[in-house]
């Protein structure tokens, strides 16, 4: 019977977690969505004013300004409308977890009470009833976790394969990282081929990018535009997605080497293969958060690569 309240308990848990999960991953994304308008517009008004700089009246000034103040107007209802609507999809996909999380507390709250019960039944007949009700509570109980509270983190319900190898290219593709944009396209990095290449909804290569000063560990989101890389030459560049197009920007020239990255509320977190260090995204080294020289590669699944969910760095270890 402990067994199966702590069990239940866990299940509780467990829907409670993926409610909050599901809750910031959505907080998440409408500001990447929102980020991503707000670029794009900002992007053609300064092409607008740049290409009519030299031939500009007086009188061409107010459409500018008038545009500007639309656009404004137009921001706040699609900010509105998204945050609406995704609180409605949020708001669905929560609904059976809710159902599964109050049938926990139900089931719990029941069993519970019959635990505290037993000791006190007097009599045969009386403590017999009681038994047999509590294995009846304890079954249901353990057949509904069964249902509810899987023994694996994730369930894969599909997958599809895609050639991203271009026409120009003789060697096998190396895939080390892939990077989903806002806006449906993916940006892979070829190690082999020592290329960042763009893909489309369709997953068709329509851009791409040489980087031959190194190779391809890693690939993190900082922006819906910018991604930062993580090469094997001490550095990590940073690369830009604008129109279906991929530019080179800035890089970070580091003392170790890079071998994985992660982007975390304006801070980036870079493993070595044997310490991990935090960085601010002007490229400050804040502190080392871990390390261990044991071996070359002594992170996780011997690479190096650390997945990072929430970490809080006050001094350097």
């Amino acid at each position: 019977m402990e067994n199966t309240l702590s069990q239940m308990k866990q299940c509780q848990t467990f829907q409670e977690d993926r409610m909050k999960s599901l809750k910031v991953s959505y907080k998440e994304h409408e500001g990447l969505i929102v980020d991503g308008l707000r670029v794009n517009i900002v992007s053609y008004l300064r092409e607008c004013e740049t290409s009519t700089v030299n031939t500009t009246h007086e009188h061409i000034q107010y459409p500018i300004s008038e545009m500007r103040e639309e656009i404004k107007y137009l921001l706040a209802d699609f900010e509105k409308s998204t945050i609406k609507e995704k609180k409605e999809e949020l708001n669905l996909k929560q609904a059976p977890l809710k159902v599964v999380r109050n049938s926990c507390i139900r089931l719990h709250y029941e069993l519970f009470h019959l635990h505290v019960a037993i000791p006190k039944v007097l009599g045969k007949e009386l403590s017999f009833i009681a038994s047999k009700k509590c294995l009846e509570n304890i079954q249901q109980s353990n057949i509904f976790i069964k249902d509810n509270f899987p023994n694996h983190v994730f369930t894969v319900n599909g997958k599809s394969a895609h050639n991203v190898k271009m026409p120009s290219e003789s060697g096998t593709c190396h895939i080390t990282a892939v990077c989903a944009l806002p806006n449906g396209q993916v940006l892979v990095a070829d190690k082999a081929n020592f290329k960042v290449k763009l893909l489309n909804q369709q997953y068709r290569v329509v851009s791409h990018l040489d980087v031959r000063d190194g190779f391809i560990h890693d690939m993190c989101l900082i922006t819906p535009t910018e991604v930062a890389v993580a090469m094997s030459k001490y550095e990590v560049q940073f690369i830009t997605v604008s129109q279906s197009q991929i530019a080179k920007g800035w890089n970070l020239k580091l003392q170790h080497r890079c071998r994985g990255i992660a982007h975390n509320q304006g801070d980036l977190y870079i493993c070595s293969g044997t310490a991990l260090y935090k960085f601010t995204l002007s490229g400050e080294l804040v502190c080392r958060l871990y390390e261990d020289s044991s071996a070359d590669f002594t992170g996780k699944n011997h690479g190096g690569f650390i997945l990072i969910t929430c970490v809080i760095c006050t001094e350097i270890f």
